[in-house]
């Protein structure tokens, strides 16, 4: 422990000694550790944390299709929806977003 003390005491008076690397080396930890928290806290959010629904596991994408002009996934209008939403017998429940 005392040789731990020793050295903590001799690190601060090399410090002192240049202030232009003190400030470097603080500046790149305190840019590390800001990055750091920015990228825990994006992927905590999108991939970490459950969603807000009851049960999350059992939500599908529903979209629409054009054969005739081959587009596989598209963009729903609101009174598509509407009617999905007023014929709906299968889903408890649907909701639309917009990105």
């Amino acid at each position: 422990m005392g040789t731990l003390l020793q050295d903590v005491r001799y690190g601060i008076r090399q410090l002192r000694r240049s202030p232009g690397f003190t400030a470097a080396a603080v500046l790149t930890l305190a840019l590390g550790i800001g990055a750091n928290i920015a990228i825990f806290s994006l992927v905590n959010g999108v991939f970490l944390r459950p969603l807000a629904y009851k049960d999350p596991g059992r939500l599908v994408f529903v979209a629409a299709t054009n054969r005739a002009r081959g587009v596989k996934i598209g963009v729903t209008s609101y009174p598509d929806f509407a009617d999905w939403r007023a014929q709906n017998h299968v889903f408890s429940g649907l909701a639309a977003y917009r990105p």
